[in-house]
């Protein structure tokens, strides 16, 4: 088959003019597809993403563009065995294919999650709390983050066709910024597919989703302050990009991803025999292996103790041979080729390059399963031995992106950190350890110049998601050479999509704007219980004011008994005396916040179905024998749950005594029906 790939712009698919790239099998090297984006209008094609797409999605709140997510991840799922079957053009085996295609659903599937439960049912996202800017309160400060109106630019690398668009898309979407998606040309034909179920699926609003298949022609210069552009590639050409003029001239914000020499050590104490040892050799081995080394954090480098690195060597020449190199659609078959023929080339340049310094240890030459060393793109596991590692520069400068790996001996642990450190910034770095003391050592030496840092010891390997594994909650990317961004990170991702601005007012104002109420903004009579009011009819501010109740002697000893909690503040006046903070007997402050239930609960069945935890807990002031307390509720902020009939309610509490003084505060949470509940 011979396809010409599409671009969608404009709501609209279009095949590029004049002569196209062809893109070969890459085992096979018969073309299967071309690609061409000239003819594009990238000034339309973006201002389609800023007045269609834009205003489309920041109609929508937090939960709804969650939802969005978790249904294209689900519909997507229907597709999974037909990307599988044109992924093997790619040089992917099945299992590889399991990280880019199964990988990109469950970043999808997790910012669905975090979007419904760590965001507010609201458009905008309140950051932090609020900062007291005068003497009575009257005048405060509150960042505010929101979508910006312009649209993410996304450039993704060849080696992961599906999850490269989905990790960068996850976050974007639910930000609120639509994105124009440009992968690499040699494997786009995965990613045209996968978009075309996204666009035929209808889930996502028009403009929020631009694919274009080619070059990026002059969008570059169309770039406003109000966009973003989010890199994977080449340092180079990062380096290139990052520069442009209209990047430099309209601080354009650049997120960038690219290649680094990522290392992974072997500590003193794992010696051959230990499990660490063999944990070590294991790991080094599928990172060498998984999509033919073509990762950005495969590992490059294994450091390991001199006294034993002959010992890792063979260990690791010997797991090596066991892998079976050839066509990615076979069963028995662990490796593919690379992605292009112009990749091998690129690699074997890498290769020759390194062994300047270093010794070839495993075979120029390997038997192929199912496949021909002239057509297809392979290159065989090619492990290194650099005997003479403090002599060396290529080995810390030259990444040769394929099945490449450096054996590299260390004298100390000092020496091994400034070997992994020599990479000049790296995405991630794994130590094998069962020492805590050295593990701490190599954590603090390595982690100013890495992004991420894998340990694995016995007790976590077994659940360990490994060192080449970026996922969705932590941050992927690196200092330096790595790049200097950072994507994902659970909601930190989103920060790179919107705009933090600080507001200052009136708390009124704040709360207005925010759709949280603050401590000194209007409480509300709701005229009843606001217990008694369901979730769409409670407004935020809305009050209780409780009765008084005396806290006696009695009731400290007797909430002591019922919970075993005697501490001698609550039990004993002589000792409690002597404690500077309370100078006599205090009531337990769980017993405060059990009382203050009791001041402030309507206990008749009613819309609040439950009460399912506190937040920001802090006592204040200690309460003494024959002190009254007093508690304010006010309906602080909503987050309709609109899936399962309730929302979420936070109420702001405060305990006060006679005095006025504020014992006690924090947030009640509770579920709320969303329905009136007779």
């Amino acid at each position: 088959m011979n396809m010409q790939l599409q671009s969608y712009i404009q709501g609209r698919w279009f095949a590029g003019e004049g002569e196209a790239q062809q893109l070969r099998d890459a085992t096979t090297g018969q073309v299967i597809a071309s690609a061409s984006s000239t003819g594009i209008d990238f000034r339309a094609t973006l201002r389609y993403a800023r007045e269609v797409g834009g205003p489309a999605l920041r109609k929508l709140t937090f939960h709804e563009r969650a939802a969005l997510l978790k249904q294209l991840a689900k519909k997507l799922g229907e597709f999974k065995e037909e990307f599988y079957a044109l992924s093997y053009a790619t040089g992917a085996t099945k299992t590889d294919s399991w990280i880019d295609i199964d990988g990109g659903f469950g970043t999808l599937f997790a910012y669905a999650s975090r979007g419904s439960r760590e965001l507010p049912n609201s458009r905008v996202y309140v950051d932090g709390d609020v900062e007291m800017l005068s003497k009575t309160g009257t005048f405060v400060g509150q960042h505010i983050c929101v979508p910006l109106e312009g649209a993410a630019v996304h450039i993704n690398a060849f080696n992961f066709p599906v999850w490269g668009m989905l990790e960068k898309l996850s976050p974007t979407l639910l930000a609120g910024v639509p994105a124009i998606v440009k992968p690499a040309t040699a494997t786009s034909y995965l990613t045209e597919l996968v978009v075309r179920r996204i666009v035929e699926s209808g889930i996502l609003p028009e403009g929020s989703l631009q694919l274009v298949c080619g070059s990026l022609g002059d969008l570059f210069d169309h770039l406003t302050c109000q966009d973003v552009v989010s890199f994977t590639g080449s340092a180079s050409t990062a380096q290139k990009l990052r520069t442009h003029h209209s990047v430099v001239a309209h601080s354009v914000r650049f997120i960038s991803e690219t290649d680094s020499i990522n290392s992974c050590v072997l500590a003193e104490d794992a010696k051959p025999g230990q499990p660490e040892f063999d944990l070590f050799v294991r790991e080094v081995t599928r990172e060498m292996t998984t999509k033919a080394g073509q990762k950005c954090t495969a590992i490059r480098k294994a450091i390991v103790p001199a006294s034993y690195a002959d010992a890792v060597a063979e260990a690791l020449k010997a797991s090596l041979g066991k892998v079976v190199v050839g066509d990615p659609r076979l069963e028995n078959v662990r490796m593919g080729p690379l992605a292009a023929l112009s990749q091998r080339r690129e690699v074997l340049g890498r290769i020759a390059e390194l062994r300047r310094e270093a010794e070839l240890i495993t075979s120029e030459h390997i038997d192929l399963a199912g496949a021909e060393h002239d057509r297809g793109a392979f290159v065989p596991p090619a492990l290194l031995y650099c005997r003479e590692p403090r002599k060396a520069k290529a080995l810390h400068h030259i990444e040769a992106f394929g099945p490449v790996c450096t054996v590299v001996p260390y004298e100390s642990t000092e020496e091994a950190i400034s070997f992994a450190r020599m990479g000049e910034g790296s995405l991630v770095s794994s130590v094998f350890t069962a020492d805590d003391a050295l593990a701490t050592e190599l954590v603090l030496g390595l982690a100013p110049l890495h992004g991420r840092l894998l340990v694995v010891n016995r007790d976590c390997a077994k659940e360990s998601t490994g060192h080449g594994s970026p996922l969705p909650m932590l941050v992927h990317g690196g200092p330096g050479r790595a790049g200097g961004g950072e994507e994902m990170g659970g909601i930190r991702g989103l920060m790179h999509y919107m705009q933090r601005t600080a507001i200052q007012g009136s708390p009124q104002t704040i709360a207005a704007v925010t759709g949280r109420w603050t401590r000194g903004a209007v409480q509300k009579d709701p005229g009843r219980h606001p217990f008694r009011k369901a979730f769409h009819e409670l407004q935020i501010g809305d009050s209780l004011n409780s009765a008084e109740r005396e806290v006696t002697l009695d009731d400290i000893e007797k909430f002591a008994s019922l919970t075993g909690d005697t501490f001698y503040a609550h039990m004993d006046e002589a000792a409690a005396a002597r404690n500077p903070l309370f100078g006599g007997r205090v009531a337990h402050g769980y017993f405060l916040i059990s009382a203050a239930a009791g001041l402030f609960v309507d206990p008749p069945y009613g819309p609040v179905l439950a009460n399912y935890g506190i937040d920001h807990l802090r006592f204040v002031k200690p309460v003494k024998p024959g002190d009254r307390i007093k508690v304010r509720l006010t309906c602080k902020s909503k987050s309709l749950r609109a899936d399962k009939g309730y929302g979420e309610v936070a109420w702001d509490t405060e305990i006060t005594n006679q005095n006025g003084e504020v014992v006690a505060s924090y947030d009640v949470l509770t579920m709320v029906s969303e329905q009136p509940v007779s």
